[in-house]
């Protein structure tokens, strides 16, 4: 097949994790929001050919990770442009939502694959109160307001209500797969979506990805060797980060979220050795 030398293919970068913006504004990770602008570019670029995703996330908001992996849809089915995922290091849960979303899947040999379940993390500091001598009030309407919290004890109605979203939200993730990925999975539910990882040699016995292989050469071998790429991952410039960094770094408030958001996320990588 003739491939003329125009021919470009377009990259998009969705790496880190799965979030809305934080409480203060500052950049919390991979969101729609962020996404939207360098996705319609890459779409509606002149003489695109396909689209690749270069997808490096442990996870994060379902919402997120559904809203954007709806749009790549959308964009697509628009466009009729064909998509092909990449994942790098790492798709995990909601990073694995977002690689669903292309027509096939590659992964390095050594990447890691899978996590499609739910999770929900708390803390109880019912005693630590009792040692320290404080006395917590609370008033509220509605008996579930304090569903969770952490200062009282665990209510078994208040687990059930979890347990029971967590249900709901799992059943989308493993819909979402089976819809993307069809008779390419080659295992039983109960071994495909038990939350556990694979290296991407297993991941592509199991059919959860179509080959290994970097975007590079995949896309060559595919597209031919005169095919161009073109990254469309939004960049924030010199001056913006300079400016916001140090006028961020007067505000006390940012310092302390941004700090908490980069333990939380290397917590999040550290699970999976990165």
């Amino acid at each position: 097949m003739f491939i003329s030398k125009k021919s470009i293919i377009g990259i998009v970068k969705l790496s880190g994790i799965i979030s809305t913006e934080t409480r203060l504004g500052s950049r919390g990770g991979l969101n729609l929001n962020d996404l939207s602008d360098s996705l319609t570019k890459a779409f509606c670029f002149k003489n695109i050919k396909a689209i690749v995703l270069l997808v490096n996330s442990p996870g994060g908001s379902p919402v997120q990770s559904a809203l954007i992996a709806n749009r790549v849809r959308d964009l697509a089915k628009e466009k009729e442009i064909p998509v092909y995922c990449f994942i790098e290091d790492l798709a995990a849960s909601g990073g694995y939502w977002l690689s669903c979303a292309a027509d096939k899947i590659y992964a390095m040999e050594s990447s890691i694959i899978g996590s499609i379940g739910v999770i929900t993390s708390g803390f109880g500091a019912v005693e630590a109160l009792k040692k320290i001598g404080i006395e917590r009030r609370v008033y509220s309407q509605g008996k579930n307001k304090g569903l969770l919290d952490p200062f009282l004890p665990e209510k078994k109605d208040d687990v059930k209500q979890i347990l029971n979203i967590q249900k709901d939200l799992h059943a989308q993730f493993i819909n979402w797969i089976k819809k993307r990925r069809g008779k390419r999975l080659k295992a039983k539910d109960e071994v495909l979506f038990n939350a556990g990882i694979w290296s991407g040699v297993k991941a592509k016995d199991l059919g959860l990805i179509d080959g290994i292989g970097d975007y590079y050469n995949v896309m060559k071998n595919i597209f031919g060797e005169d095919v161009k790429f073109k990254d469309f991952s939004k960049k924030t410039s010199w001056f913006k980060q300079k400016f916001f960094s140090s006028k961020n770094s007067l505000n006390s408030d940012i310092i302390i979220d941004n700090l908490i958001n980069k333990i939380e996320e290397r917590i999040i990588w550290s699970k999976y050795g990165l």
